[in-house]
């Protein structure tokens, strides 16, 4: 359904994407994830084109994004970062407006308008301006816009951003639906909507992918690796560091940035298959420090993020 070969975007001597390479297929939720400014929305808008790639090929549904940039949004819903709203309009004025846009017969019109309000909980505020809205029904409404033409793909930036829990639930599940039929791009900061969501994962850092992969295939790439998390009193952070950290098996020890009332935190990251608490234990007891918690942890997707996307 899309195809994306050697992506390239420069601003100067910026290189905002710098030879990524990806497809997404009919019926996959892609979660595209990434720190601020590794290139997602960059990606989102050439996607869209809403701006050119300096250099490589996008194809989407068999259709080059250059030569058919008209035909291909056609295809497509987008949801910016920044909500596109003409908030002197009201809800229902704006939905009809970007229908007749998107080109929906005149026969269609009410019920395909009807049919998204439903979907997006607009009902209560159909006849409000959208200047008078709560942010998390400027975003359903934002949300409308991109799907009341029925797109064959939807491109989601931050979809969730500023709705209540509730909301946020009811929009996992109908991105979980869309996606059984259609193609859906999420890209967001959230890795609980992604393991909530997604059926694959790219991670995108410095204008790189740095990883890809169902989430399972990914936590499985970090199976066995753990950390552990200790708490300890009476010592010297950069004491305690020096000795745990030769101990056989332990990679690096951190201190936490964490405050408690007692002593500091550490985390202790650990070789695959290794258990040094027995050994951490005893050091503690050598040097007179108080160990007072110690817990081993499995590395999780949040782990997997940030050891790709930092330094």
């Amino acid at each position: 359904m899309i195809k994306v070969e050697n992506l390239k975007k420069h601003y100067g001597d910026i290189k905002a994407l710098d030879g990524i390479s990806f497809e997404v297929k009919r019926g996959e939720v892609l979660g595209f994830l990434g720190p601020n400014g590794a290139g997602k929305t960059t990606t989102m808008k050439i996607l869209t084109g809403f701006i050119a790639p300096t250099s490589g090929d996008v194809n989407i549904d068999n259709l080059d994004l250059l030569a058919d940039s008209l035909a291909i949004k056609e295809k497509i819903g987008y949801l910016p970062e920044s909500v596109p709203l003409y908030t002197d309009m009201k809800v229902y004025e704006y939905l009809k407006f970007m229908a007749e846009l998107r080109g929906i017969k005149k026969a269609k019109l009410a019920s395909k308008i009807k049919e998204i309000v439903k979907v997006c909980g607009l009902e209560k505020v159909l006849k409000q301006n959208i200047s008078e809205l709560s942010k998390g029904y400027k975003q359903r409404t934002a949300l409308a816009q991109a799907m009341v033409h029925e797109p064959d793909i939807l491109i989601l930036d931050e979809p969730t951003s500023g709705l209540d829990p509730n909301q946020i639930v009811e929009i996992r599940d109908l991105i979980k639906k869309i996606g059984a039929q259609k193609t859906v791009i999420l890209c967001t900061h959230i890795l609980q909507e992604v393991q909530a969501v997604c059926s694959r994962v790219i991670i995108i850092n410095e204008g790189k992918i740095v990883a890809a992969g169902t989430p399972e295939e990914l936590r499985a790439k970090a199976r066995g690796q753990s950390y552990i998390i200790c708490q300890i009193k009476g010592a010297e952070p950069d004491k305690v560091k020096e000795v745990l950290g030769v101990i056989e098996g332990v990679k690096a020890v951190f201190l936490l940035p964490k405050q408690f009332e007692q002593g500091h935190g550490y985390k202790i990251e650990v070789a695959a298959g290794g258990d040094p608490r027995e050994i951490i234990f005893k050091k503690v007891v050598e040097n007179n420090w108080e160990l007072l918690s110690m817990n081993q942890e499995q590395v999780n997707l949040e782990d997997i993020f940030r050891e790709l996307t930092t330094n």
